[in-house]
């Protein structure tokens, strides 16, 4: 990748951010015979998906375990250009009660936990007896108390949810644990999409083959406010935070940030699955470990606890009623901004899996590229 050089015609298009909502929109466009500058002011592409092998050569997620997983054809089908794959479908087990219990709650979850033997259709008799009336699902806490009752909902969903959220369930929107299904058979995977699979060689190598493009430029290490001045560009594609953007002049939007502490071990294996979920001991909220999710060999494990924090790199949008108010006049800012595209998770306040970003950014490049009129013929003679 090198660096831009400023010359008489500049860029088609100045684009904020090299993680994937910025890196999708980069190739598509330069895929068009389009000029592109991305700027990211991370020292690396691949925002929070970046990976990298750590002193001991083990490859790891700096910014805590990504897995990928999705129903949409359209977003492997465009990945794959740029990385073949490993299938890996990503395991959870939850401490309590001093069991390693599946989470997502199963049939295994509620009879290692209660010292049961029930069948799929009794458990999901034990879920209709225990599930409390909600007349009105708003909170966090209604959807699952209405869905496993109280005692479930204590052991495995209230302690996680005030760490991470430094809130309780009760309020917050129902959409955080609506995440998090409930099965009555023995399905352990995390995940139940269609798609479950990690880059083979790396995220990191598949941002470099989407990059690697002779109409992209990339300057690293880089604000972008710094250099818009001065290198002539078309349109902006700004997948950064959107307050930032506006100079805060409503307040900063509330996010949950998380601290990564990463360790290696001189073992082979740390634990028996990629994450281990802690939601009511310990400041962490879950330890992954990294070989299990990239299926790397390796004498030696590396793993990252996890602890949620108030401060720090935006991670999480803090879903509830007021926020979103908050967003929303941002949001008419954007609209106010034909000059600007903004996409992706932080520009948007949403919480996105990375196949949705992937699939919001082919969107915006339809819109983009559909909103670009061709010229008229001009009439002969």
């Amino acid at each position: 990748m090198t660096e831009p050089t400023s010359t008489s015609q500049g860029f088609d298009y100045l684009i904020v951010g090299a993680g994937f909502a910025g890196s999708v929109l980069a190739e598509r466009l330069a895929n068009d015979g389009k000029r592109v500058l991305i700027v990211d002011k991370r020292p690396h592409i691949g925002g929070n998906a970046y990976d990298c092998y750590n002193d001991d050569g083990i490859l790891i997620h700096p910014y805590g375990p990504h897995i990928f997983h999705t129903n949409s054809r359209e977003v492997i089908d465009y990945l794959s250009r740029f990385t073949k794959w490993r299938p890996y479908e990503h395991r959870v087990l939850a401490s309590v009660d001093g069991q390693l219990l599946p989470i997502p709650i199963n049939l295994d979850t509620v009879n290692k936990l209660y010292g049961l033997s029930l069948t799929s259709f009794q458990v999901e008799e034990f879920f209709a007896s225990v599930a409390e009336k909600v007349d009105q699902v708003r909170t966090s806490e209604d959807v699952v108390v209405s869905k496993v009752g109280r005692d479930l909902y204590n052991k495995f969903f209230r302690g996680y949810t005030r760490k991470q959220w430094d809130l309780d369930p009760s309020e917050l929107d129902a959409s955080v644990t609506a995440r998090v299904p409930t099965r009555t058979n023995r399905d352990d995977r995390y995940f139940a999409d269609t798609y479950q699979m990690m880059p083979l060689h790396g995220y990191t190598r598949m941002f470099e083959n989407m990059l690697a493009h002779p109409n992209i430029k990339v300057m690293l290490g880089t604000d972008y406010r710094e250099i818009a001045d001065f290198i002539p560009y078309g349109h902006m594609i700004y997948t950064g935070p959107v307050d930032a953007f506006f100079d805060y002049c409503y307040g900063k939007l509330p996010y949950r940030s998380l601290e990564f502490v990463h360790e290696t071990h001189a073992q082979e294996q740390f634990q028996a699955v990629g994450t281990v979920n802690y939601p009511n001991d310990y400041a962490y909220t879950r330890i992954s470990e990294f070989k299990h999710i990239t299926g790397q060999q390796h004498r030696h494990t590396s793993v990252v606890y996890e602890l949620p924090r108030a401060e720090g790199d935006p991670y999480y949008p803090i879903p509830r009623p007021a926020n979103q108010e908050l967003y929303k006049k941002y949001a008419a800012l954007a609209e106010g901004r034909p000059d600007v595209t903004f996409v992706g998770r932080l520009a948007t306040y949403r919480y996105y899996n990375m196949d949705q970003v992937v699939a919001q950014a082919l969107t915006t490049y339809k819109k983009l590229t559909a909103a670009t009129p061709e010229p008229e013929a001009q009439p002969v003679g």
